[in-house]
């Protein structure tokens, strides 16, 4: 065992740049893990700001400087989250005040077309099944209205911890980008001369990584607004809130689109029953769904990421556990982290050639 032991770490740790690499990144995933909640909105405000460093770079290639680029952005950030508290939370909220009065009228009627089913199909279905069915909704209902309940009691710190957020995230994403270079001077400092790994592994990520966050952030954009304007010109309930989650589905592969499906169907069918007009919106929905996976994803992603649909699933589970959203956005540019730290990773045999 020993000597299986010593056979792997001479084949793995022989270069010096990998034991330099692991200790990198020891260190960085520890600080992660045990600070998250302590540097969340740092990480954040690290992330929009290298994904808009493309714009940055660009103004400040037509002389505009990095100052006046930094600020441009950060302007435009601003007029983002101001839009987001002023205009779309209080349609949503709306929305989602409307449905919450509506759910009564709708279970009503869900419960009238369960307790139809032991009439119209006496040898699969029993009334005694039913009841059981309707008695766990309710549960799960007055459980859930409860959470909702202590939720608000407890959120009046959490929306002065939202406020002092958004202040200081515009502040920590201006200066990130004016003072870049600044900034990534004194990080070499802490950082060993010889870092070949290190800039290996940056080099095939950079990329990759962020033409991925940018092209899911166009994917949410445009799901959103077309499911949006076919919710909307088929009259639908809940447009706004419905077209919202489809847009946000296509942030977990394989599965969101499977999810948000559900919602869309049950209240089209509260709302029209099984004819024509709900026949069309889930025809319109699906031809949605069709040009998303065969039409944007390999416009937007082609070459970007090369995963296994497991590893994706896999990446996604784990990192979701772990950071909530944020580890479910994130989890395809970890994966390909993870995968480009193996392909990189130099052994023995690479090493004496």
């Amino acid at each position: 065992m020993f000597e299986i032991i010593q056979d792997w770490y001479r084949r793995h740790f022989t270069d010096p740049q990998t034991v330099i690499f692991a200790f990198i990144l020891i260190v960085g995933v520890s600080t992660v893990l045990l600070l998250s909640d302590h540097l969340l909105p740092i990480l954040v405000a690290i992330v929009i700001a290298y994904l808009a460093e493309g714009m940055v770079a660009w103004m400040a290639r037509i002389n505009l400087g990095r100052t006046v680029a930094a600020s441009v952005v950060t302007a435009l950030m601003v007029a983002a989250i101001l839009f987001v508290i002023f205009v779309l939370l209080p349609l949503l909220s709306k929305q989602v005040t409307d449905l919450i009065r509506a759910l009564p009228s709708m279970l009503g009627r869900g419960q009238q077309l369960l307790l139809q089913l032991p009439e119209q199909y006496p040898d699969y279905v029993s009334a005694r099944q039913i009841e059981e069915v309707l008695t766990l909704a309710r549960t799960e209902l007055t459980q859930m209205g409860q959470r909702v309940v202590s939720l608000s009691l407890a959120s009046v710190v959490g929306v002065i911890t939202f406020f002092v957020y958004m202040i200081l995230l515009p502040l920590m994403v201006f200066f990130f980008l004016k003072d870049k270079d600044l900034i990534l001077r004194w990080l070499a400092d802490f950082l060993p001369q010889e870092r070949r790994l290190l800039r290996t592994v940056w080099a095939e990520l950079d990329v990759k990584i962020a033409s991925y966050v940018r092209g899911k952030v166009i994917e949410v954009l445009i799901i959103w607004a077309s499911s949006y304007v076919a919710f909307a010109l088929m009259g639908l309930d809940f447009a706004i809130l419905l077209s919202l989650a489809v847009g946000l589905s296509v942030i977990i592969p394989y599965v969101g689109a499977t999810v948000v499906t559900i919602p869309v169907a049950l209240i089209a069918f509260f709302q029209w029953g099984f004819t024509s007009q709900f026949g069309w919106l889930m025809a319109i929905y699906a031809f949605i769904q069709f040009l998303d996976g065969n039409l944007l994803v390999p416009l937007l992603f082609s070459e970007v990421v090369n995963l296994h649909p497991v590893a994706i699933i896999v990446a996604v589970v784990f990192f979701g556990s772990l950071w909530g959203v944020w580890g479910v956005f994130f989890a395809i540019p970890l994966a390909t982290l993870i995968q480009a730290i193996i392909k990189a990773w130099p052994t023995a045999d690479m090493v004496a050639e």
